[in-house]
């Protein structure tokens, strides 16, 4: 065997996709330190809640081009009723015997941990990047969205992997989009927006918790977010928000709707390859100068408002302030291919499919 793998090295496993995959593949990293954070058992809720994971990196010539997470979800497998583990951050070169080590560690892990099938990719949850890309290859993807070329896909069927769970993402010209069709808010009957911005950020991050909790709480993947769990997903966009964007509906002093919208980052992340350096803060007052694109991470209305035209109404006024701060195209990460409604308002904003994505899943015996 010609690859060796390695558990547990932090540098390699950053460093892999970027040995494996070509420039014009797409692929944009997280901050190393934001990356390295998702790996910390001292950090991470997911770990310090008692989760059973490892990582590995597949290495050639002493050179990683691999690299793989598995982990067993206990609170999604108690709320599911599922024997699962999970995989996550699947990157790797066009290598089958390099997948095959990954791949193989990783279901290893599934059956030491008792699990009956091995599913990924959950980068590291199913609210945070899901899913392995099968189409849409080429596209210039967003903050928050996973790219890999079409061998990744190709690599776990021809390990025993197949997909299901399809899901889409989304791109919106702005300048070409018709004006959206909605509901006005009557401020009479209590309604108002509260714009997510640093001084208010830690209590509207808590009222959007609250609301996605709610909201998402029949999808099928979705598992309720601790306040820790939240404030560790989410605490690195305060320094990234742009407060005209994102807001929590408030009908009174109760939150019944939320949209979180950022400045997409791909092009900074890029730039610096994803790592804090002297230029950084030149690519960076750049990046903050020329930004047009943005991208919609999550939006939720509370479970007991679907169907009242609160999202849509929220969507227009997100749409203006896009419009009216100049950016000119605007991302949506995943709607899975079961959620017939967030599908339809895709349909009626005029946004266009960019992605295809799908879980892949494995038996393991």
């Amino acid at each position: 065997m010609n690859v060796e793998l390695v558990s547990g090295d932090r540098d390699a496993f950053f460093e892999a996709p970027f040995n494996a995959y070509r420039p014009g593949d797409g692929y944009v990293s997280p901050f190393r330190s934001d990356l390295l954070r998702m790996l910390d058992p001292a950090a991470n809720p997911l770990w310090t809640a008692g989760n059973p994971w490892r990582f590995w990196t597949a290495h050639r010539k002493g050179r990683p081009i691999g690299r793989i997470v598995a982990h067993v979800h206990g609170q999604s497998n108690a709320l599911h009723g599922l024997s699962r583990a999970q995989f996550g951050f699947f990157d790797c070169a066009d290598d089958g015997e390099a997948a095959r080590a990954l791949l193989d560690a990783a279901a290893g892990f599934a059956r030491e941990t008792g699990q009956s099938e091995l599913v990924g990719n959950f980068n590291l949850t199913a609210m945070q990047q899901s899913g392995v890309q099968t189409g849409g290859f080429g596209a210039r993807a967003y903050t928050d969205m996973i790219v890999n070329p079409p061998h990744v896909p190709r690599l776990l069927e021809a390990n025993g992997f197949r997909p299901f769970f399809p899901m889409r993402t989304f791109e919106l010209d702005l300048a070409a989009a018709a004006p959206h069709p909605a509901r006005a808010l009557d401020p009479g009957e209590g309604y108002r927006f509260a714009p997510i911005e640093r001084a208010t950020f830690p209590e509207r991050m808590e009222e959007a918790r609250i609301v996605l909790n709610d909201g998402f709480a029949g999808n099928p993947m979705f598992v309720p977010l601790t306040p820790e769990e939240f404030r560790f997903q989410a605490g690195e966009m305060m320094s990234i928000l742009d407060p005209r964007l994102s807001s929590v509906l408030l009908q009174g002093e109760r939150p019944v709707g939320t949209i979180v919208c950022i400045p997409d980052l791909n092009g900074f992340l890029a730039a610096t390859r994803s790592r804090i350096g002297l230029a950084t803060p030149f690519h960076y007052l750049r990046y903050r100068w020329r930004r047009r694109r943005a991208v919609i991470i999550f939006y939720s209305v509370v479970s007991d408002r679907h169907g009242e035209g609160l999202m849509g109404a929220m969507l227009a006024r997100t749409l203006a302030a896009l419009r009216a701060a100049r950016y000119e195209r605007l991302g949506i990460t995943w709607i899975a291919d079961v959620n017939a409604a967030s599908l339809r308002q895709m349909e009626r904003l005029g946004a266009r499919p960019l992605q295809r994505l799908h879980l892949f899943r494995k038996e393991i015996g």
